[in-house]
């Protein structure tokens, strides 16, 4: 497993070192976050077939499917343990309580929403739990213990992780497996409820809606002027690098 993008846990390191939260709840955190995506990772690859991931084999293809869904549950545990280690377990139930929701709206999505025609509503409300679970996760931990700012700081990224998996889902009917590093067009093959198979909508509010997102996110924590610097340093060097590196490759 290469590193990706980080998101996840540049947001929890961005914010949580702007508004001085102790490094080792930062560290922690962005590790078990990290884990725990890329658990998921091993997960998605195997039901969905995907033969690349970050432009190398997927474990799966290497492994074995029993491997690849040992390894996923392995590191999942693993990042629970790792997250109790700190603030005397504090964020742990958070942690589990934001993974749950990860695996209840990918198993919405896979056993109630495939094969039906998709729903705006539907897309959104997956992706908001899907990705912007664990995205809410890495800005809870950045907040440390002031309890206005962690709820500020949730909601800011449910938004932001919402916001990654629409324009993410776009990539996966439209852009290239070059840019992507992953198999592309599964999402489609197997009928899933995503932004880019809604015929609602078009792209181009697709996109504005994405912007809006993340407009909403800002406007979370915009009473805390020390977690907007953190914020304008992810939203800058972190989240519209790996945005524009997406919609600048799908036709927007």
């Amino acid at each position: 497993m290469s590193s990706g993008k980080m998101l996840r846990s540049r947001l929890c390191y961005r914010l949580g070192t702007a508004v001085r939260t102790p490094y080792k709840s930062l560290l922690y955190a962005s590790a078990s976050v990290e884990m725990i995506h890329a658990a998921s990772l091993l997960h998605d690859d195997v039901i969905d077939g995907g033969h690349l991931r970050r432009s190398v084999p997927t474990f799966w293809t290497q492994y074995g499917i029993p491997g690849a869904i040992l390894v996923g549950d392995l590191m999942l545990f693993k990042a629970l343990d790792l997250m109790s280690d700190v603030d005397d377990g504090r964020l742990t139930r958070a942690l589990i309580k934001l993974t749950g929701e990860v695996c209840d709206a990918e198993s919405e999505q896979e056993l109630f929403l495939r094969g039906k025609k998709p729903d705006w509503d539907n897309c959104v409300s997956i992706a908001r739990r899907k990705t912007g679970a664990l995205f809410a996760f890495a800005a809870f931990a950045g907040a440390g213990d002031d309890e206005y700012l962690q709820k500020a700081m949730l909601e800011a990224g449910y938004l932001v992780g919402t916001a990654y998996q629409l324009a993410d889902d776009i990539l996966d009917a439209t852009g290239t497996v070059e840019i992507s590093g992953k198999t592309l067009g599964s999402d489609e093959a197997r009928k899933k409820t995503t932004a880019a198979t809604v015929q609602t909508r078009s792209r181009e509010d697709a996109l504005a809606y994405v912007d809006n997102l993340l407009a909403d996110a800002a406007g979370c924590i915009a009473k805390w002027p020390s977690a907007v610097e953190g914020w304008d340093v992810f939203e800058r060097e972190d989240m519209r690098p790996a945005l524009d590196r997406i919609l600048q490759h799908t036709g927007a």
